[in-house]
């Protein structure tokens, strides 16, 4: 297959759907958790579950950045725009997530912070260059699909000696996240997992043989369009039914083992691992996140500016930690589709391109309150 329009072809999708029929066996339950955001909204925009027998569910994980950052965090970057006066950069899903006191950055932005969205790293690089007289703080949030632009950014701003721009970090780690729902007293009921698909082409598959090996649960690495999902669903059902615990790579055209080692050393000279991160919904989980190498600390936001953390709580009634545990969906939630609106969201997940809400919102609302 060489075109994208061959990866949503309706009779090889008819064909996986059959195949899916026959092998998934009647007497059992299958669970699938697909880790990634992106595949959640390809599942839903192309009707995926419509095809599965009634006996293979699909499970939201918390595989969305902009869903899983604490509260209290995106509060931290609002004082560094209103309190500090810096020139805020960050991505556009980050602008109308609600933090603490369900205020947004778009409402901070509104009330006179200097806060901007951004396409990439090289974007707020310009934006320092053009403002000498300003600091530029970059609000950098992801996987490990966007660390490798924010470390090229801390590099050339020091090759360039760039002194008004700094970075406030918050990537966080796949592998770890996926660890923490394996690893707790009360385990999500999950068969197998659909692991992500471009952070796979960062670190590769080797990654989580441990975890299909430790917690007995095979991963399928799948691509985003329709027919690999499909297709890695027929991969985890046939693992399941073998009672094979290993990692398989659907998505072969983008995805080695290795993974990409020149991203991976590019990382390893600005990052280092945190002892600990909060994540929304999954808590504090060790070694999960990044942070700015001593060598680079110079750019470190939290470093050049006080910021103090205050702890925040969820709006109440807001499910979105249990629905990033993979323990609730969004229909399950009371504010879903009622004061929870994209217009008026409760939670990141109803915001981001990458959350369950939303796509269920955009997907799946209407069937669902049919049925």
């Amino acid at each position: 297959m060489k075109y994208v329009d061959e990866f949503r072809e309706q009779q090889q999708a008819k064909a996986i759907a059959t195949t899916i029929a026959k092998e998934a066996k009647s007497e059992r339950h299958y669970r699938l958790m697909e880790f990634c955001g992106g595949h959640t909204h390809a599942i839903f925009r192309y009707g995926i579950p419509d095809l599965m027998p009634d006996n293979v569910e699909f499970v939201h994980g918390p595989g969305c950045p902009v869903c899983v950052l604490p509260i209290g965090r995106l509060d931290e970057a609002m004082q560094l725009a209103e309190k500090h006066k810096v020139i805020l950069c960050t991505y556009g899903d980050m602008m109308r997530v609600p933090g603490g006191k369900r205020r947004s950055l778009t409402q901070a932005k509104a009330d006179g912070a200097d806060i901007r969205m951004v396409y990439s790293t090289q974007d707020v690089l310009k934006i320092a260059r053009d403002n000498p007289g300003q600091q530029v703080v970059f609000f950098a949030i992801g996987f490990e699909t966007t660390t490798p632009p924010t470390a090229v950014a801390i590099k050339q701003a020091k090759a360039e000696g760039l002194k008004n721009f700094s970075v406030f970090c918050n990537h966080v780690l796949t592998p770890a996240a996926l660890g923490a729902i394996l690893n707790t007293d009360k385990p999500v009921d999950i068969d197998a997992f659909l692991g992500p698909s471009h952070v796979s082409t960062i670190i590769g598959s080797r990654p989580y043989e441990r975890f299909a090996e430790q917690y007995g649960k095979p991963i399928v690495i799948a691509g985003f369009e329709p027919l690999d999902v499909m297709q890695s669903a027929l991969m985890a059902i046939r693992l399941v039914n073998e009672n094979r615990n290993v990692v398989e790579n659907e998505y072969t055209r983008a995805v080695t083992r290795a993974g990409n080692t020149k991203a991976q050393a590019l990382v390893n000279e600005v990052f280092e691992l945190r002892s600990s991160f909060e994540w929304r919904g999954l808590g504090l989980i060790p070694d999960s996140a990044l942070q700015i190498r001593a060598e680079y600390s110079e750019y470190d936001a939290k470093k050049r500016f006080l910021v103090q953390a205050q702890p925040v709580t969820d709006v109440k009634g807001c499910e979105c930690p249990a629905i990033l545990r993979g323990q609730k969906k969004p229909m399950e939630c009371k504010l879903f589709g009622t004061v929870c609106t994209p217009e008026n969201p409760m939670g990141s997940c109803m915001v981001s391109s990458e959350g369950a809400c939303a796509a269920y919102w955009s997907y799946g609302r209407f069937r669902s309150e049919a049925s």
